[in-house]
Formats: structure tokens, C-alpha cells, sequence
């Protein structure tokens, strides 16, 4: 009996999975972004249903983001370079320093406790979707050239960011690089392949970390679980071409009302279930 409980409690977390990672995959394409803000809150929910150890809930969904990003990516990268949407020499400069960002942001992460992770995680949730519904209708762009103190400057701070919340980053790089007057179709594509190298040295760092700790999670390597891996991957990649294509054709200010508002209702949650309410 309690077998057949435990089996039907799987199935149902997978097929919960399934609209996720649609979700997260069309996301990904649409705004250049890896998906992560909408699949780690809902992976850190679902392995604290499973009573994984509450020690390691938010690295285990930050890391397994990660690893769902790299090839959820790579197809959005493809899809906006066929468009001629990516600005490689801004990948070869920025893209340095975003690296160097995330190698300190994932020795922070990876020395910290799940508590100070969620709350680092709400604060820049909130920020965000702040963001994301005040300049909604703004086009904002500097005149100011993208100099190399402040590609060093803003690649450290994203890069930073990015490695404790297991996010592509794009969400901040795009706004960055619009504000430098990049158009937005070239920002949105120079920020999906950004965030395949954020997400790559991401992966990597989470699976490294968890293997030195010595953490023993179920089905999982490091900090990087398997079967979410697994059934997230082949729909994040669909949808995330269909995103991508759906880029060039969409108005996009509405979705991204509708997305700084999701963000406010992730963050509240988190406060929510941390604040004893």
C-alpha cells in the first residue's frame, strides 16, 4: 500500500514537471533567459516534498537548473545566431568577466546554508519582477559605449548573481546591454549565449562542490539531480525553439508585465513558508 502511495506521489511530481518545463523552455527562448527563476522555486518545492535534506534544498535546485540550461541553451543560442541575433565580440569581452562572476558566486553559494540561499534568492526575485513591471514600457538607451570597465564591472556583478540563483543571467543582461544600445533582438541573443557559459561553468561548479561535501542525495551527482535532469531536458528544448522563433514575431511588453508579476509571486512564497506564516 504504501508502495503504490510512493508511486502514484512520483507520478504525480512528474507529470507536474512536465508543464514546468514547458513553461520554463518557452521562457527561455522567448526572453533569452535559461528558464532557471521559473525552475528552481518549483524543483525546491518538489525535493521538499520528497523530504530531501533541507540542508542541501536550494543547492540541489540551483545546481540542477544549471544543468538543465546548458542544452535548453544551446538550442535557444542556435535559434537567435540564425536570426544573426548574437554579438560575438561582446561573448569574447563580457562574457570573460561574467565567468570570473560566477566562479566567486558559486564558492559563496557552495559554503552557504539553504536558508541564507532562499533568502538571497527572494531578495533578487522582488528586485527583478520590480524591474521588469517599471520598465515595461520604457526604451531606455544610453549613448554611453560599453567601455571595458564597465563590461568588468556589470559581467562580475551578473555573473555573481546569477551562480547562487541558478539563472542564465539574461534576465539582468539584457536590460544591461539594451541600456548600452544594443537593439533588443541582438541583446536578447548575445544574453541566451551568455547564459549557456553562465550555466556550463554553473553546472560544473554545483557537481564539483557537491562531490567535495561528499552530499549523498538521492539520484543525484554532486548537486545536480538526475531525473529532473532528465525529464526537463527534451521539453525545456522544444520549447525553448519555440520561444526563441515566437522572440521575433511577439510583443513581448505584456509577457513581460505578466513575468515581473510571476516573480513577485515566487518571491512571496518563499517569504511566506520562511517566515513561519
Amino acid at each position: 500500500m504504501i508502495n503504490e502511495i510512493l508511486s502514484n506521489q512520483y507520478i504525480f511530481l512528474i507529470l507536474l514537471m512536465v508543464p514546468i518545463a514547458a513553461i520554463a523552455g518557452f521562457f527561455a527562448g522567448l526572453f533569452g533567459i535559461g528558464g532557471g527563476l521559473i525552475t528552481v522555486p518549483f524543483l525546491f518545492f518538489i525535493f521538499e516534498y520528497l523530504n530531501f535534506d533541507k540542508t542541501y534544498l536550494m543547492h540541489l535546485s540551483v545546481g540542477t537548473s544549471f544543468a538543465i540550461i546548458i542544452p535548453t541553451s544551446l538550442v535557444s543560442v542556435y535559434t537567435h545566431n540564425k536570426y544573426n541575433s548574437v554579438d560575438h565580440n561582446i561573448i569574447k569581452t563580457y562574457g570573460l568577466f561574467v565567468v570570473m562572476g560566477v566562479l566567486l558566486g558559486t564558492t559563496f553559494a557552495a559554503m552557504a546554508k539553504t536558508k541564507l540561499l532562499v533568502v538571497f534568492f527572494t531578495i533578487v526575485v522582488f528586485c527583478l519582477g520590480t524591474y521588469l513591471l517599471i520598465n515595461s514600457n520604457q526604451q531606455t538607451i544610453s549613448k554611453n559605449k560599453f567601455k571595458l570597465q564597465f563590461r568588468i564591472l556589470f559581467g562580475l556583478i551578473s555573473g555573481f548573481i546569477s551562480a547562487p540563483m541558478g539563472i542564465g543571467g539574461a534576465v539582468m543582461n539584457v536590460p544591461i546591454l539594451k541600456y548600452f544600445g544594443y537593439p533588443i533582438k541582438k541583446a536578447i541573443g548575445s544574453a541566451a549565449t551568455i547564459g549557456f557559459i553562465i550555466a556550463l561553468c554553473g553546472a560544473i561548479g554545483f557537481w564539483y562542490s557537491g562531490s567535495v561535501l561528499n552530499v549523498n542525495l538521492p539520484l543525484s551527482i554532486g548537486f545536480i539531480n538526475i531525473p529532473a535532469f532528465l525529464i526537463f531536458i527534451p521539453i525545456t528544448m522544444f520549447m525553448a525553439k519555440v520561444g526563441a522563433n515566437s522572440a521575433h514575431k511577439i510583443d513581448k511588453k505584456k509577457l513581460q508585465v505578466f513575468f515581473g508579476i510571476f516573480l513577485y509571486v515566487v518571491g512571496t512564497i518563499f517569504v511566506l513558508r520562511y517566515s513561519g506564516l
